[in-house]
């Protein structure tokens, strides 16, 4: 399924070059990502759900198989995602490896990487839509109700799945950094009763540190 915010460039025409059997193709305008995830939601057919941004690419043809693999033997899975600064040259800039839940989970500064994120369909059901109020931390607020609430199996998948480019709607800049840790904080005040401040509002930072750390060590 492609979800397209009626877009002017050449992405309709590359859809439509592919046989329109394999593709479902949704193209109107829309409220944001958030609001174009929702309608894939309501109209998807299949028995899992991931999402590929328009900026992201599967690592390799192996991706979409270790995702099936992990989703046979658990509820939801995610995996390593790599940030490169282009898809040409794929010149790796920060490495997001994925972890199994810590003790206290999104409460300790832990989250999984969202492009990596795949679920069962029954997860996507009982969780419902993501929340519009969110300006960019909704997908952290989805993956935290899928979790954190329900008492579903979650798997790491230890494979990179996903070459993601720098610059995404919270990473852009700075700015945006600060936004998405203050909307983090406000899904799990709502949801896992945190304080004011509480200690992921620190240590989910640090943990962005050490993944640039990583590759600057040549690790």
């Amino acid at each position: 399924m492609v979800v397209d915010g009626a877009s002017s460039d050449d992405t309709l025409s590359i859809v439509r070059s592919y046989p329109p059997e394999k593709i479902q193709l949704v193209s109107e305008s829309d409220r944001g990502m958030y609001d174009a995830l929702n309608k894939a939601l309501t109209i998807y057919k299949g028995d899992a759900i991931g999402v590929l941004n328009s900026d992201d690419t599967f690592h390799d043809s192996t991706a979409l198989s270790s995702v099936a693999h992990g989703l046979a033997k658990a509820d939801i899975v995610h995996g390593h995602l790599d940030f490169v600064a282009d898809h040409n040259a794929k010149e790796v800039v920060r490495r997001w490896r994925a972890g199994r839940p810590p003790k206290g989970g999104f409460k300790s500064g832990w989250m999984p990487a969202h492009p990596t994120f795949y679920v069962r369909r029954a997860v996507a059901e009982a969780v419902g839509l993501f929340d519009l109020n969110f300006k960019v931390a909704s997908d952290y607020d989805w993956m935290l109700r899928a979790v954190e609430l329900h008492g579903f199996r979650t798997e790491v998948v230890d494979h990179i799945l996903i070459d993601m480019m720098v610059g995404g709607a919270s990473t852009r800049s700075f700015r945006s950094h600060i936004r998405h840790n203050l909307e983090a904080l406000r899904s799990r005040r709502r949801w896992l009763d945190a304080q004011v401040l509480d200690f992921a509002l620190f240590a989910k930072p640090l943990r962005k540190i050490g993944q640039y750390l990583e590759v600057s060590s040549g690790r």
